[in-house]
């Protein structure tokens, strides 16, 4: 019987530093991201999951509408909105370029990309405590403004101006799951719960889209457990976990139980916007029952997934 494997690909899959975000650029990426997914399909026999990030793409989409409202006076579409064109976006090019690969490999097998949308909590404590940094940066008066006119709460963002904050509540469900695993199940590739998903609550019965960011991780480990997966793996720009990051007695974590890392985590190794929510990903899939969490540099998917490199987070 063939493992069931949820990849979350981190943002360098699609964007490296330094680029300016063009569609080429951004292709050119995602094609050599498609050939790594391609050789975990085909060499090691694996039904796949694809999860991603869209950070950067929401950013530049909502400096888009920012620019588009000011200059011509269209109006601005909601985060939740930017969240689902996004997903599509990039849910297109990674569905592309992977049929593409698999084409040049002789292989014929579908391709779905799934927008999806993500329940929380209407009650979630971040819809009190607004932190996530979103969009353009402002200079306080105008950002003060804003905030008075549209109900934001704006911050002062490490010297570089002033920025609008949205919540990021904690991933409950998806609402596509049993769509998601219906394709899964009759042998589609899907490519779900990009960005974290669009951030819904229920409320009276009916769904209802709210402006917040999800962590994609955190959403991608709820995604692992609805798909029934073996192995979560988090692929993004460094080889791993580490503890004591960036002192003299830093350590790179290989494989290790779920305990210690979770010891780990407690002891506030890991920062919270970066492999922070990596980590407590892996250790919630293990603790649901996952079989293997997995977080690796993208460039090494192959070498993670057959156990030889990464952190290796597992039950004992």
């Amino acid at each position: 019987m063939k493992k069931r494997v949820v990849i979350a690909l981190g943002g360098n899959a699609i964007l490296q530093r330094g680029q300016k975000g063009t569609y080429e650029e951004q292709m050119e990426n995602v094609r050599r991201t498609a050939k790594q997914i391609a050789d975990i399909i085909l060499d090691n026999d694996y039904e796949v999951v694809i999860t991603h990030g869209n950070g950067p793409q929401v950013g530049a989409l909502l400096l888009h509408m920012d620019a588009g409202q000011q200059v011509y006076g269209i109006p601005a579409q909601p985060m939740d909105v930017a969240g689902a064109m996004t997903q599509g976006q990039i849910g297109y090019m990674i569905g592309q370029a992977l049929i593409n690969e698999l084409r040049k490999r002789g292989v014929e097998k579908p391709v779905a990309t799934i927008v999806t949308q993500t329940i929380v909590d209407k009650n979630d404590p971040a819809f009190q405590s607004p932190s996530k940094p979103v969009g353009p940066f402002y200079d306080e008066e105008t950002a003060k403004r804003l905030a008075k006119e549209k109900g934001w709460t704006v911050i002062e963002d490490s010297g570089r101006g002033w920025r609008r904050v949205v919540p990021s509540p904690d991933p409950k469900s998806h609402v596509e799951a049993p769509v998601i695993v219906d394709l899964v199940e009759k042998g589609f590739i899907v490519i779900a719960s990009g960005g974290g998903g669009v951030p819904v609550i229920e409320e009276n019965g009916e769904l209802k889209g709210v402006e917040a960011v999800i962590d994609k991780d955190l959403a991608g480990e709820k995604l692992a457990e609805e798909v029934d997966a073996d192995i979560f793996m988090i692929l993004t720009d460094v080889n791993g976990a580490a503890i004591n990051y960036g002192k003299p007695n830093e350590k790179w974590l290989g494989e290790v139980t779920v305990d210690e890392l979770k010891r780990y985590y407690e002891e506030g190794h890991f920062k919270k916007g970066s492999m922070g929510p990596k980590v407590l990903a892996a250790i919630r899939f293990i603790e649901w029952g996952g079989e293997r969490a997995i977080i690796a540099s993208l460039d090494r998917a192959v070498e993670a997934l057959e156990g030889k490199t990464g952190t290796q987070v597992l039950r004992e």
